[in-house]
């Protein structure tokens, strides 16, 4: 396998990585990340001439991760040249569905399930229900394969994203890529690294992502009672106190970070699904251990290998980049460590991760975690 990571500008790929020996005729993957406005313009179709005969996928971002930096208003492109191994895809649009479980049906179930060992998945992150994404997906993957991927992104800005494979990306696109063979093997990693304080205690009253109460507390009035001084910079500081949430049959907790909060329903919505009974933690940002879960991640994609992997795709929460700020570049320099400098790196922060716990069960919706997905090909 060989991994030919770029920047794309003015028209141009300004290859980051050396690696010349690669055959754009071969390409049979390419993996687009950028910010949005530069995503919609002609990219698809420039870089279609570049790669004729692969598949093409785009997605915006809330930042673009390539190598060991992080960057802003940019288009990355990796692209990705198997010798042994085949690439096939699906999508769907959420407009076409009553809900996101049953779009994420509808796309499993579009997949070949012969010789699949792992599939990607990357979807809208505005107009999807992430949980329920991930909830149909398991209903629609077979139970060998793992499932990883993000949301796409819009910066700060919350306002709509855009995916799209072998078209120019819009809004409200799913897509799947599979990956099929004896020879590629993938592996994945994923932590937080957040400081849990507080006791536990039970989610009474909530709908999908919205949270009314806590053991008959009101939820808001609670949190806002452990954020103390905090309290009073909501929603914004609500970023840096999260929530620990272990779902009810489950045995580890996902990271559930806040959109916004309702003063008159004295309600909070999060990133993902908060179900009654579930237990929860209140979480507060610890900056030197948000680095090193980055490496812990990569480290989680390296367990039982031989050698680094060809490719590792990093994909972080946009609530990470706003915390870390100008330390952001940390974290991926973290992984790239781990890596020992010898492994092509890209990526995108995103409005969601998807992984399973590094146990390797159920694929899951993450908030506020690293994720990333190696590539070995043998």
């Amino acid at each position: 396998m060989i991994a030919s990571i770029s920047k794309y500008e003015n028209g141009k790929l300004n290859t980051q990585t050396p690696q010349a020996s690669i055959n754009s005729n071969l390409v049979q993957l390419v993996l687009v990340f950028g910010e949005k406005d530069l995503i919609q313009k002609d990219t698809y179709s420039k870089i279609k001439e570049h790669f004729p005969n692969a598949n093409i996928l785009l997605t915006s971002t809330a930042g673009e991760i390539v190598q060991n930096e992080v960057i802003d208003n940019s288009v990355i492109v990796a692209a990705l040249q198997f010798s042994k191994s085949d690439v096939k895809t699906s999508s769907v649009n959420i407009k076409d569905y009553a809900n996101s479980f049953d779009a994420a049906i509808d796309l499993g179930n579009k997949l070949p399930k012969e010789g699949l060992v792992h599939v990607l998945v990357f979807s809208d992150g505005n107009l999807v229900n992430g949980s329920e994404l991930v909830k149909g997906l398991e209903k629609s993957i077979p139970k060998d394969v793992l499932t990883t991927g993000g949301l796409a992104g819009d910066g700060s800005n919350f306002h709509s994203t855009l995916v799209g494979i072998n078209e120019v990306p819009i809004e409200g696109r799913i897509v799947a890529i599979g990956f099929y063979g004896d020879h590629i093997h993938i592996t994945h990693g994923t932590q937080g690294g957040w400081d849990v304080f507080g006791l536990e205690k039970t989610i009474s009253k909530s709908i999908n992502n919205v949270l009314y109460e806590i053991e008959g507390q009101n939820a808001l009035d609670l949190y806002k009672k452990y954020l103390d001084y905090e309290a009073k910079n909501l929603p914004g500081s609500a970023l840096l106190f999260p929530l620990s949430v272990t779902i009810p049959g489950t045995s580890e907790p996902v990271v559930r970070t806040i959109l916004s909060i309702n003063e008159d329903e004295k309600s909070m919505t999060f990133a993902g699904d908060v179900p009654v009974n579930s237990k929860v933690r209140f979480m507060k940002a610890n900056f030197d251990k948000l680095t090193e879960a980055a490496q812990g991640a990569a480290n989680n994609s390296l367990k039982n290998q031989k050698g680094n992997p060809d490719f590792s795709l990093l994909i972080s929460c946009v609530g990470r980049k706003l915390i870390l700020g100008d330390k952001t570049s940390e974290e991926v320099r973290s992984v790239i460590n781990a890596f020992d400098g010898k492994t092509a790196i890209a990526g995108f922060y995103s409005y969601g991760e998807i992984s399973p716990f590094n146990d390797g069960k159920a694929c899951q919706l993450h908030n506020q975690t690293m994720t990333i997905t190696s590539f070995y090909e043998n």
